[in-house]
């Protein structure tokens, strides 16, 4: 992208901005939709912005030019923002789930959306080789410098699952399969159970978080982009699509995922295994 498309791309988007904070989401979308023609791959997230104004479908899932630019500036203070500000624990509720159910220890972790290595550190007393996979290449020096994986990559889950062999061709199979904030950029579901079916061993486990849909208005039903541009699920969208792709659902928990500004965000948190 040469200097003037980045000067009129930040122009538009800035602009977008500024009216959608002030109310006008007419203006607010015309800028939005100028800033998407200029940037396809859709760095600013501008698609997941007019579908949470209401002003555009919910997309698939977030764009991945998007994601990774997000994580990438924001991973120094990564931690500090997810824990202590938004009170995100979900990587030690799922610790608590799997002891509560009884299941484990794991020889094979594959932590999808590993950010900086939360999940990993707390699954560690179950696990005992660890691979993580995330988009943001200065997320994943974070993980390394915490020394939990023994293996690490750069890419977006499902395409990580339906694409992934190792350097002799195999495709390698997991134990267990986490997802602890993943869905939240995902919209639809399938393609991510399909591949994670694909990738677990016989009887294996995919363990994984949800923001949860309350249909209430008539409009989607499935999922939803909500006001702070994260996806939110429908419990019977996410439960149908894990027995279609081969699942049996053996916890199902509401679960408080975060806070935003001081308010709870429920959403579930789900253990499910291969048949």
């Amino acid at each position: 992208m040469d200097k003037e498309t980045e000067d009129a791309l930040a122009d538009a988007y800035n602009q977008g901005l500024a009216l959608e904070k002030s109310g006008d989401l007419d203006g607010a979308e015309r800028a939005y939709r100028r800033a998407l023609a200029l940037d396809p791959s859709d760095t600013g997230g501008v698609a997941i912005r007019l579908a949470a104004m209401g002003r555009g479908r919910s997309p698939d899932k977030m764009p991945d030019a998007y994601v990774a630019t997000l994580f990438d500036q924001h991973a120094d203070v990564f931690d500090d923002i997810l824990v202590d500000r938004l009170g995100y624990c979900v990587p030690l509720l799922l610790h608590d789930t799997i002891r509560r159910l009884g299941i484990g220890p794991f020889e094979r972790l594959l932590d999808l959306g590993c950010g900086t290595g939360l999940t990993g550190t707390a699954l560690a007393d179950c696990t005992y080789h660890r691979t993580g996979v995330d988009l943001s290449e200065r997320i994943l020096e974070l993980a390394f410098d915490r020394d939990i994986y023994d293996d690490l990559y750069l890419g977006e889950a499902v395409e990580f699952l339906r694409d992934f062999e190792e350097d002799d061709g195999t495709r390698p199979l997991w134990d267990l399969i986490a997802a602890t904030d993943v869905f939240p950029y995902l919209g639809t579901v399938g393609p991510f159970f399909e591949g994670a079916a694909t990738r677990l061993a016989p009887g294996g486990w995919l363990a994984f978080s949800t923001e949860s849909l309350v249909a209430d208005d008539g409009l989607e039903t499935s999922y939803r982009v909500g006001p702070k541009q994260r996806f939110a699920h429908a419990p019977c969208y996410v439960e149908a699509a894990l027995t279609a792709a081969g699942f049996k659902i053996r916890s199902n928990e509401e679960i408080t995922v975060r806070h935003e500004d001081g308010v709870p965000v429920p959403g579930h948190l789900m253990i499910a295994q291969k048949c």
